[in-house]
């Protein structure tokens, strides 16, 4: 099959390892429709064929927020979610298509909840619990006495904590 220049050059542009696979591949599907000639727009439309084929077997990530009962009275939370939504301080390593799927108080102390609300977020596939920031701070409110604790429950079952939300 003859390959225009510009496709062979966009060609060089895909990892070593897989450019002969690649090559086979797109010639292969374009001798299947008759074509000939491979071009530049044949070469960009299987990369984003095999884009698309990656991105379907990425996992969304799904994470909770874990926050102070005390702190809960005074705090709608607003300061969580913008961080969330605008993916700064502790979720800014997150893809735009993280969702948040529970945002709950630890049930007073010592976090009498959390051992019953993780196995609840469990069936819905949690892999991250963010321990909100309200419970690591020390002036605006008293950091949590029983943070550590309440860690061990959560990677007990198999869920990373990530300490802090929006602070």
């Amino acid at each position: 099959m003859e390959w225009e220049p510009e496709a062979l050059q966009e060609l060089e542009k895909v990892p070593s390892h897989v450019r002969i696979m690649a090559k086979m591949a797109i010639e292969m599907s374009l001798g299947k429709k008759g074509n000939t000639i491979v071009t530049l727009a044949d070469v960009r439309e299987a990369e984003a064929q095999f884009r698309a084929l990656m991105k379907k077997d990425e996992k969304t990530t799904r994470i909770a927020v874990v926050r102070c009962d005390i702190v809960s009275e005074v705090c709608p939370g607003v300061a969580c979610f913008n961080a969330f939504n605008k993916r700064k301080v502790h979720f800014s390593d997150y893809r735009k298509d993280t969702e948040i799927i529970g945002f709950f108080t630890c049930g007073g102390c010592p976090g009498r909840r959390i051992f019953r609300l993780v196995d609840n977020l469990l069936k819905h596939n949690v892999d991250v619990i963010h321990l909100s920031s309200c419970m690591l701070m020390e002036k605006s409110y008293s950091k949590c006495p029983h943070l550590e604790d309440i860690k061990k429950m959560i990677t007990r079952k198999g869920v990373k904590v990530v300490e802090g939300t929006h602070h």
